[in-house]
């Protein structure tokens, strides 16, 4: 029998719809709300993993038989996948899934950024109808919107701002096959261009040691005058220290930003005290809906490891012993 551990918190029915797709003469379930709670686990087979971490070797060595790490989501910065796969361990995402619930706060920061719904909100609950109270009003239509990543969540992105009238670029390390960067309307540049270009930036890489800080005091002083700044990725790809300059000073108009480096540092105050500045907290892949795309991916992993045969989506292949 399986031994799996549901670690973090899911949307409402989320285990329940584990329970039910995974047979219990072959699967054992248990749960593990926090991370205090996951920590004292030692004896799962298989983790699906969302929100906790285990981004060092001690979260490894307590397990006595683990052989799976399944991340509820895309990105796996918070797992050790290298002493992972030193210990046979695979770490597996869930590529895609999530990607149009990420694209779709992406756009909605856009707009919400770009005509400063948020600040002219709480200026009309004050009783101020003023309708100039911001500079930067901007719709998305004729715009020019550049990705920072063209894959699953940036070529959505380019489908739904696309719909509002406005352009893509993009910029990757890994360029898209012509006929793909044709069927999604994504002309390729070079990362100054697309900063020297675009009325709206948007990130979309994973965060690695080379991507970190990826948009710093230099990229952002490349960037047009009262350009938008758009992150849905991870904290720490913006400089935030940089960013916050950059507002005071007018280089960038406006930022929606779903992820900070750090939630509880006084630039992220300074940040959320803006009016022209949007803050979530990191919820672009967290809707309550996406179990119907997840759930199955996870599902066959799971049942795919307990017959031995081979899993899908594996990120640390490399290091596999």
């Amino acid at each position: 029998m399986l031994k799996v551990c549901i670690a973090g918190n899911y949307p409402a029915g989320t285990v329940e719809a584990f329970r039910a797709a995974l047979p219990e003469e072959k699967f054992e379930i248990i749960t593990a709300e926090a991370q205090e709670e996951f920590t004292a686990v030692t004896d799962a087979d298989a983790v699906v993993l969302r929100v906790l971490k285990m981004p060092a070797p001690a979260d490894f060595a307590r397990f006595t038989n683990l052989k799976m790490v399944m991340r509820w989501g895309v990105g796996y910065d918070n797992v050790d996948i290298q002493e992972a796969g030193r210990l046979g361990v695979s770490v597996c995402n869930t590529p895609g899934a999530n990607a149009y619930a990420v694209a779709e706060l992406a756009v909605g920061l856009m707009i919400n950024a770009g005509r400063n719904i948020m600040g002219y909100y709480h200026h009309v609950k004050a009783g101020d109808w003023d309708r100039s109270a911001f500079p930067v009003n901007l719709s998305l239509n004729h715009k020019t919107v550049g990705l920072l990543g063209g894959g699953n969540i940036g070529r959505q992105v380019a489908r739904r701002v696309q719909a509002f009238g406005a352009t893509v670029r993009y910029y990757d390390t890994f360029r898209l096959k012509p006929e793909m960067e044709e069927q999604f309307h994504m002309t390729y540049v070079d990362l100054e261009t697309l900063l020297n270009t675009s009325d709206v930036v948007s990130v979309h890489v994973p965060l690695l040691d080379s991507t970190r800080h990826i948009i710093g005091a230099d990229q952002l002083a490349m960037m047009k005058k009262g350009a938008l700044l758009i992150n849905t990725a991870r904290g720490g790809l913006v400089d935030d220290a940089a960013l916050l300059a950059a507002l005071e000073s007018g280089q960038v108009g406006a930022a929606g930003l779903d992820c900070v480096e750090d939630e509880q540092s006084e630039v992220t105050k300074a940040l959320c005290s803006r009016e022209n500045v949007v803050v979530t907290p990191h919820i672009g892949g967290t809707a309550s809906d996406l179990g119907s795309a997840m759930i199955p991916m996870i599902v066959r992993n799971l049942k795919a490891l307990e017959a031995g045969e081979p899993l899908s989506f594996v990120v640390n292949q490399q290091y596999l012993a």
